[in-house]
């Protein structure tokens, strides 16, 4: 099995956030053993953020890790397992409130696919970029 970037990687649906997360230079702290849980984004989600955001972000690597961190949580989560939360704490430190009756959602965010395990935790593929606050 492979880890959380390298699946990232070979799915077509992330290369925004595959190269955020380089330029944001987190790609061997996702790499690690973790478990992690990642939520995330497609690239549609990217493309939905007001004109310039990416570029934006890639320009100031300090704050694109802060809003790449709010996507991930230390600890592997299945949809099961965030069904008995309202929130987790994200690697950024801000809560990450989760949705499990109907619909699954994480902040304002809705998961279009649970549970893609990976060696070092899980993905859980959602519509939105979320942000802190």
């Amino acid at each position: 099995m492979a880890d959380i970037v390298d699946i990232a990687v070979g799915a077509d649906s992330f290369k925004t956030l595959v190269a955020a997360v380089q330029a944001a230079g987190l790609v061997d702290a996702l790499k690690s053993p973790g478990p992690f849980t990642v939520f995330a984004p497609v690239d549609d989600a990217f493309d939905a953020l007001p004109p310039g955001t990416v570029q934006t972000l890639v320009q100031n690597p300090p704050q694109l890790g802060r809003i790449l961190k709010f996507h991930v949580v230390s600890g592997k989560y299945s949809r099961a397992d965030l069904a008995a939360v309202d929130s987790l704490t994200s690697l950024e430190g801000s809560p990450i409130p989760i949705n499990c009756n109907g619909v699954f959602e994480v902040k304002n965010a809705t998961v279009l696919t649970p549970d893609i395990e990976a060696d070092n935790g899980i993905i859980h593929v959602i519509n939105r970029v979320i942000l802190m606050g």
